[in-house]
């Protein structure tokens, strides 16, 4: 709840299917106000079902994170209809499988467009009310890819490195103004979206996340978490955790390691149906929260349990240390 005992307003982008209809259910469990943006009428009114169904209200706005003067118009509406927007969550994306001599120019405009400059459309929509009232959340949702790309998806992969840039610059810029907006991004590991059916893929097989796999309401409750824990950055399943640290560490290795697995670990033996793809258009259907890999992923992850209460392990762990130096100081 935000001030005056109001439900929150939340914005929330690429709000239709995959982390971010995911992210609306789990704000529409606490009674979330919220905006819907995507590009897809039908399956933004589908969502927009299942957040009522949650306790939450919703506002559908159909507008591609592309197009600026979209993103403002669907900010400006928000506010008409719930008050001032509280949470900003930028979650759109597209990206394409292929090697990058197969992806076009056109290509890496497009994911560009819309991965990076979608983040950064949203949240300059943000700024311009949140500025003004000196407070408000920005999230964004980030990956494990920020840090370190892998092969075949290198438009992506630079997408998401620029997004963290744009964010750290953003950040030291209101901590200069001594401006009191959050700003944090959440770095995520593997999930069961539908972008492994609908993303563009030049390759012959099926795509899939790199194992192992987490089911999106985990990241869900991540970054709902972030948007309150008042944090730079939050990791959302280990394997985003060692890929971090291993790339700060161990870059070199890493490219070893990738090159050797992660080509192979994106492909299935599956091989590519024929269908339309989603980056430049919208692709029909009733796609969810949730992909195909319901039977791999996981829906529990220990490193964000324990990143949800690490003020609470903090204590436990500062209190069985001084019962272990009580211990020692009567045994000597």
């Amino acid at each position: 709840m935000s001030r005056g005992g109001r439900p929150d307003v939340v914005v929330i982008t690429g709000a239709s299917a995959g982390i971010g209809r995911a992210v609306a259910c789990e704000f529409a469990r606490h009674g979330a106000r919220i905006g819907l943006l995507a590009r897809s009428r039908e399956r933004l009114q589908a969502a927009a079902e299942e957040v009522r169904a949650f306790g939450g209200e919703a506002l559908e706005l159909v507008a591609d994170v592309a197009h600026a003067a979209q993103v403002e118009a669907a900010a400006a509406r928000v506010e008409e209809a719930f008050g001032p927007i509280d949470i900003w969550i930028n979650s759109a994306m597209v990206t394409v499988f292929a090697p990058v001599h197969r992806v076009t120019p056109e290509e890496y405009r497009r994911v560009t467009e819309v991965t990076y400059l979608g983040t950064v459309h949203g949240t300059l929509a943000a700024l311009a009310r949140m500025r003004g009232r000196n407070r408000g959340t920005i999230v964004q949702v980030g990956s494990a890819l920020a840090y370190r790309a892998i092969p075949l998806q290198s438009a992506y992969c630079a997408a998401k490195f620029a997004i963290r840039g744009f964010t750290d610059a953003l950040r030291v810029e209101l901590m200069h103004e001594r401006c009191n907006i959050r700003l944090t991004m959440v770095q995520l590991s593997a999930f069961n979206t539908p972008q492994f059916d609908w993303a563009r893929n030049k390759m012959q097989h099926r795509a899939q996340p790199v194992p192992p796999i987490f089911q999106p309401e985990l990241a869900a409750r991540g970054i709902r978490h972030a948007a309150y824990a008042g944090r730079r950055e939050v990791c959302v399943g280990f394997p985003a955790v060692k890929a971090i640290w291993g790339n700060k560490f161990a870059p070199a290795l890493a490219d070893r390691v990738l090159s050797r697995q992660a080509w192979e670990g994106q492909i299935t033996d599956d091989p590519l149906p024929p269908g339309p793809d989603n980056l430049f258009e919208p692709v029909e259907g009733e796609f969810g929260a949730h992909g195909r890999f319901d039977q791999q992923a996981r829906g529990r992850s220990w490193q964000l349990w324990s990143t949800m209460h690490r003020a609470g392990l903090a204590v436990a762990a500062l209190v069985v240390l001084v019962l272990l130096v009580g211990v020692a100081a009567l045994v000597w």
